[in-house]
């Protein structure tokens, strides 16, 4: 199986029904240590997202990407709008045709520096990075062993929701929940819990 056009376009609406379902859990956990508009925020972005897809006739996996990530910067207020719309902008650039696994996993670590680059953060300042960094690190390696796409991506998912839990006894050194000094230690990081969403949902769509 290789990355696709139809395979992106599912990401994308998983991705949108998924933030759906989760929106009041991403908001409450924001609402813990940062403005409380994460969910809403991405509830937003994605829904205007996959509007955006419609009638579109892609020529390639990186161009539902990168509509998606224009969409994002766009419709998508606080961090979370230029920090993912950024990542899936340099994750479409990677992909302008289907890919083999080893090639989506650069196309994710491209993802990854646009973030990094972005937001300057670096794994253990309880950001996104927290949980994107591992899912990058296990979806390499597994594509490196041979895995097939439902099996990095598996991979990567579970990496992504442990580096998400351990973001909790972190204290934040970047965003707004930095200005919460010791007292943004004890919560899971919003932005990490929606990576690892994001890294779920690409692992239940690759899945047959």
């Amino acid at each position: 199986m290789d990355f696709d056009t139809p395979l992106a376009e599912a990401w994308i609406r998983a991705i949108a029904a998924a933030v759906e379902k989760e929106h009041a859990r991403l908001t409450e956990l924001d609402s813990a240590i940062g403005d409380g508009d994460h969910g809403s925020n991405l509830r937003r972005g994605f829904a205007a997202a996959v509007a955006a897809l419609d009638g579109l006739h892609p020529d390639g996996p990186g161009a539902v990407l990168t509509r998606t990530g224009t969409t994002l910067i766009s419709k998508v207020g606080g961090a979370s709008g230029p920090l993912y719309g950024k990542a899936f902008r340099a994750i479409g650039a990677a992909l302008p045709g289907p890919a083999a696994p080893a090639a989506v996993a650069e196309a994710l670590s491209a993802g990854l520096d646009a973030v990094r680059l972005l937001g300057k953060a670096e794994p253990g300042d309880k950001t996104i990075v927290d949980a994107w960094t591992p899912a990058v690190a296990a979806f390499r390696a597994a594509a490196a062993g041979g895995a097939d796409l439902p099996a990095a991506a598996a991979a990567a998912a579970d990496a992504a929701e442990q580096g998400a839990r351990d973001t909790t006894p972190l204290q934040a050194r970047k965003g707004r929940a930095s200005y919460l000094g010791e007292r943004s230690t004890g919560h899971q990081d919003p932005g990490a819990t929606s990576t690892a969403l994001l890294f779920r949902t690409l692992a239940d769509t690759t899945t047959p």
